[in-house]
């Protein structure tokens, strides 16, 4: 049947409470329970910068933990206020449209506050954030810039047991929520909040969870707009896309497997010189740990069909990392290889689109410079991670990068474009360090340092030159 973007202006509210009504029964009934040696099914996942921001976000605390006589027993509230400030060196940033240095200060500061349990099964929670940008050579943009605005404001009917409880006992919750969220799945790679980014991606809709994290398994389902990121006015929707979601977690095993399949899908409705689009995106995702031998994994596929105008979408993506962790050594290095694929546009003139959708993903962890998003990339990794102290984390790591498709654009320097491909895909490598230091329980500091080498791609339709960046973070949460 053809979908047309005119029938989904509106979310499928009916389709998603029968997903709920049919994905409860199947997923009710609980097997022996296994040996864990903690009260959860949850297992961090150890690939390299895929630990999703946790809801509520990690600088949020419980009123009755901040040490006050008076409000030990007030456990219904949640309170955080979080402030970051980074200072930036850019030297030949290949995202601007001429070559020079740039040294911005951006500062973020958010505020959260949420209520649970006194008045369920409704919940509510807020989270506020103001973002701006100081001492930059260029314009202002979104990127940086979102002053005063929620980017968390949801009302929430959860009820603790509803699905009954997991074979070791923790509850099995039924959560909807609807309102403008802030949130994370999978790696990180399709959906997320961007936490580098000065500013967040926020979307406004439904989100309902059958389950929660620590239990064997959980389902997620979306039916969201995007919120287009105005610099100083309130966000809004972006009335021409709707993004539509399941998405699983099963952690039977989870000391061996975690398995995350999941389907994606983007409606885009015509607009301004837009083309109608529908992408969908099945996909799965696997990750663990092989038993005792200090070797990690994780690794995704995903593949996209439906319609980009006239054009059918055939496009697909991969991601694969192995790492080792000599866990006996009192740093407790881990060395890990990296590989990534997302297809591109082989030709602009044929009735196929082969570039892959990126949703709303991250983008830093493909490059520390921020140059490189997930489409049309093919890029190898490799990388260290050592803890020298309780309180001091150090990562390095070097990057190469290539065009999947010579002959389509390249995101990260502004959608330059060779459609001849005689350019070639090389677009060059990076090398790059960051130290994480907890200064005190509430307060760390970054600093950072990457250098890129250009490739042939980048010196024939950028510029020429290498590409120098350097940073100072200072993050502190005030309970």
């Amino acid at each position: 049947m053809h979908l047309n973007a005119k029938h989904l202006r509106k979310p499928h509210v009916p389709f998603l409470a029968a997903l709920l009504l049919i994905a409860a029964p199947a997923f009710a009934q609980d097997d022996e329970a296994p040996k864990l040696s903690r009260g959860t099914f949850y297992q961090n996942p150890l690939s390299y910068s895929t630990t999703r921001d946790p809801d509520p976000p990690k600088y949020v605390r419980n009123v009755s933990e901040l040490g006050i006589d008076s409000l030990l027993n007030v456990n219904w509230l949640d309170v955080g206020l979080d402030y970051r400030f980074r200072y930036e060196y850019r030297d030949d940033d290949i995202r601007r449209a001429r070559a020079g240095r740039d040294e911005p200060w951006l500062h973020r500061t958010r505020a959260y506050i949420g209520i649970k349990e006194i008045l369920d099964p409704f919940r509510f929670a807020a989270e506020l954030q103001d973002a701006r940008r100081y001492n930059s050579n260029y314009p202002r943009d979104n990127r940086d810039v979102n002053e005063f605005e929620f980017i968390r404001l949801y009302g929430e009917l959860y009820f603790k047991d509803l699905l009954g409880h997991d074979a070791i006992g923790n509850p099995r919750p039924l959560s909807i929520r609807y309102g403008i969220h802030n949130f994370e799945f999978l790696d990180r790679r399709l959906l997320g909040n961007n936490q580098w980014r000065n500013t967040a991606n926020t979307f406004q809709g439904f989100h309902a969870s059958l389950g929660q994290e620590s239990n064997d398994w959980q389902l997620d389902l979306l039916a969201v707009q995007p919120l287009y990121r105005s610099q100083y006015r309130w966000d809004r929707p972006v009335e021409q896309q709707w993004l539509y979601g399941v998405i699983g977690h099963w952690r039977k095993w989870p000391e061996i497997v975690t398995l995350e399949p999941y389907y994606l899908a983007l409606s885009q409705s015509a607009h301004a010189g837009v083309a109608e689009r529908f992408v969908h995106s099945p996909g799965i995702r696997a990750y663990g740990i092989v038993g005792s031998t200090g070797f990690d994994y994780d690794t995704s596929f995903t593949y996209q069909f439906g319609r980009n105008g006239s054009r059918s979408v055939r496009a697909f993506a991969y991601v694969g990392e192995v790492g080792y962790t000599w866990a006996t050594n009192p740093w407790k290095p881990r060395f890990s290889l990296f590989y990534g694929h997302a297809s591109g546009d082989r030709d602009p003139n044929d009735a196929k689109d082969n570039r892959f959708e990126r949703f709303f993903g991250f983008g830093r962890p493909w490059s520390a410079n921020d140059y490189i998003v997930y489409e049309n990339i093919s890029t190898p990794k490799a990388r260290v991670e050592f803890k020298p102290r309780h309180n001091l984390r150090v990562d390095f790591g070097y990057s190469w990068y290539w065009l999947a498709s010579d002959k389509d654009r390249f995101a990260g320097a502004n959608n330059v474009r060779d459609v001849t491909g005689r350019s070639g895909g090389y677009l060059g490598s990076e090398f790059d360090i960051r130290a994480r230091y907890a200064w005190s329980p509430k307060t760390e500091i970054i600093v950072g340092y990457a250098h890129f080498t250009n490739g042939g791609f980048i010196e024939n339709n950028v510029r020429r030159g290498d590409t120098d960046f350097a940073y100072f973070e200072f993050n502190h949460r005030f309970f």
